[in-house]
């Protein structure tokens, strides 16, 4: 039996991951959940699976939790996570905490010898070139989540990677594929958050709007996979049926397919090798139709050119990329910036950025907080009224 430690059990992954985790019971136990503050659903959640330990990250939301004496060791902030994260006798973390705070959990949990599902991006965006050698250090594995790294990841099942010519993810392109470019400016959160094919959390549902999700993806798999930056290409495929593609020298091109429900490649990575039954509905080729794909306009995605620069720049600028994006969508969805406005902070962020190497953890979170304190700056200092519009 697998014993897990899931990290963000109340987000859309972590939700997916127990309900996986509850069709082979026989196969798993949770030991361990942390969440941010979502004590409710945690409550829930730990009537249902029993963990002997929960981590809530914030303060005031735990108390909450412990008034209701639950039959669990009750562990909180960083600390708590890292705990949940490294826990005696856990076999595999499922790292699926949205945004900067899943690193260092997960960096942990590589450290203690856990083998990882890795849904958290950032890991790999800000401390990639960390968090690989360690994994490879200590034995672990990293099996992907994201449904585009595990498509390559089946894809490439093995296979000599001197064959591989390019890795291809692909990409929906969000809610506003069709929309005129210059009518970006007016896009509401509300209209943001809507994505065509995925049920996903907000930061997540904004990414994907501005394609930025894509371009983390391009620095996740250029950790996971060993291949350099221009070997990486996006394409995007609005039917989100085929989740990724390799291409190989010969020429022959392999593609992963499935309905989009993450579901799918949660299943595999915790199967990994093994593959499970009673996961995803069957893919119906002919109810679908047709599969249609375009490569991604520059002017409507300027955020997926700004991943290659921050990629190809290296050190820390990937770190600060993400945190000013972070930065970013939360000013995005509180209503103090414009959605066009999104990629514009990231990149003002990155050109006042001096690149290091990023030799340390600390060094990384150093990096992540000036960019994050930057990035508010320029959000407080230069928004304001321009041309009858918001502008930075």
């Amino acid at each position: 039996m697998k014993r897990l430690s899931i990290l963000g059990s109340t987000g859309s992954i972590g939700r997916n991951t127990l309900e996986v985790v509850s069709r082979h019971l026989d196969r798993f136990s949770v030991r361990a959940l942390a969440v941010r503050n979502n004590v409710q659903m945690l409550e829930e959640q730990i009537r249902q699976f029993n963990p002997e330990v929960v981590a809530v990250y914030d303060e005031t939301a735990a108390a909450e939790l412990r008034k209701k004496n639950p039959p669990v060791e009750i562990l909180t902030g960083e600390q708590g996570l890292i705990d949940a994260a490294t826990l005696d006798g856990t076999d595999m973390v499922v790292s699926a905490i949205v945004g900067s705070p899943g690193l260092v959990p997960t960096y942990e949990a590589i450290k203690a010898g856990k083998d990882i599902a890795l849904a958290t991006k950032e890991a790999l965006v800000m401390a990639g070139h960390l968090v690989m050698p360690e994994a490879s250090r200590r034995g672990v594995r990293i099996l992907p989540v994201d449904s585009e790294h595990s498509a390559v990841f089946q894809c490439l099942d093995g296979r000599n990677m001197e064959e591989v010519e390019q890795i291809v993810l692909t990409a929906s392109g969000g809610p506003f594929r069709r929309k005129n470019v210059d009518d970006l400016c007016k896009v509401t959160p509300a209209e943001a958050l809507k994505h065509p094919n995925w049920d996903m959390g907000r930061k997540i549902s904004i990414d994907s709007a501005t394609l930025m999700n894509k371009g983390l993806e391009v620095i996740e798999a250029y950790w996971l996979f060993n291949v350099p930056v221009e070997k990486i290409g996006v394409i995007l495929h609005p039917q989100s049926i085929i989740h990724s593609m390799v291409r190989f020298i010969d020429g022959s091109v392999i593609s992963q397919m499935s309905v989009p429900d993450m579901k799918g490649p949660i299943s595999y990575a915790l199967s990994y090798p093994e593959r499970f039954g009673n996961i995803l509905q069957s893919l119906d080729l002919a109810r679908i139709g047709e599969l249609t794909f375009e490569d991604p306009d520059v002017d409507r995605y300027p955020s997926l050119a700004l991943t290659y620069k921050a990629l190809r720049a290296g050190g820390t600028m990937p770190c600060v990329l993400n945190a000013a994006n972070e930065v970013a969508v939360d000013s995005f969805l509180d209503g103090k910036i414009l959605f066009t406005d999104i990629s514009l902070l990231v990149s003002e962020t990155m050109a006042e950025h001096r690149v290091i190497s990023g030799d340390t953890i600390e060094e990384v979170i150093s990096a992540s907080e000036w960019a994050r304190q930057r990035a508010n700056e320029i959000v407080e200092n230069k928004t304001g009224i321009l041309n009858g519009e918001r502008k930075i």
